[in-house]
């Protein structure tokens, strides 16, 4: 079955790639669908809110079914934040570097036990026919004092999990089975085998 991944984050779209291809689904992006994938207005007050935004605009540009994910970084901290606005952290043209060092910096005279956190991943899987999936995953672990490894994107390198290793240090398969955006997408294959096999049953009883 053939998936339009709503977005042009490439490094995301590879990790979405990597995890859902072994689920049987062809990922294809939206210059491969033939379609312009503008960027979305995250104007939800959730991850959930936005994935599902994102999903219902690929899917009805393509008329393909979509996969979105809505993801950031929450610390306890900080009252949660950046949260939703993770991507937009240090301004709408902010690199990577330029959130993690605003972060480090408004985390400067917090120690090492209060450093809690946890990554966010809300994926939204919508149908042409209208049907819906929408799920969630996090990981738990802690805001390192400076960025490690050369891996992943975004935070990465200041997320520190339970190994001791920021998500940056790990391999893409041990990344992938711990973290926020596996778990969800791991959610979402068990749903999606469930439509798709009411689906060959609704196939079997027309014919």
């Amino acid at each position: 079955m053939t998936f339009i991944i709503a977005t042009n984050n490439a490094k995301k779209r590879v990790e979405l790639d990597r995890i859902l291809n072994p689920l049987g689904v062809e990922a294809i992006t939206a210059k491969q669908a033939g379609v312009d994938l503008e960027e979305v207005e995250e104007t939800g007050s959730t991850f959930e809110e936005n994935a599902q935004l994102k999903a219902i605009a690929a899917c009805n540009l393509s008329g393909l079914p979509a996969v979105a994910d809505d993801s950031g970084l929450e610390v306890d901290a900080l009252n949660g934040a950046p949260g939703i606005y993770s991507a937009r952290y240090a301004g709408e043209n902010a690199t990577d570097a330029d959130r993690i060092e605003k972060l480090l910096e408004e985390l400067r005279e917090v120690p090492a036990q209060q450093r809690t956190a946890r990554f966010v991943s809300a994926v939204c899987c919508v149908f042409p026919d209208g049907r819906k999936i929408v799920v969630r995953g996090e990981c738990e672990g802690r805001i390192a004092f400076a960025p490690k490894g050369e891996g992943g994107f975004g935070y990465d390198p200041i997320f520190l999990t339970q190994s001791g290793k920021t998500y940056a240090q790990l391999t893409s398969e041990e990344k992938d089975a711990i973290s926020h955006r596996g778990l969800a997408l791991r959610k979402l294959a068990e749903q999606l085998k469930l439509i798709l096999e009411e689906k060959m049953e609704d196939k079997e009883i027309d014919e």
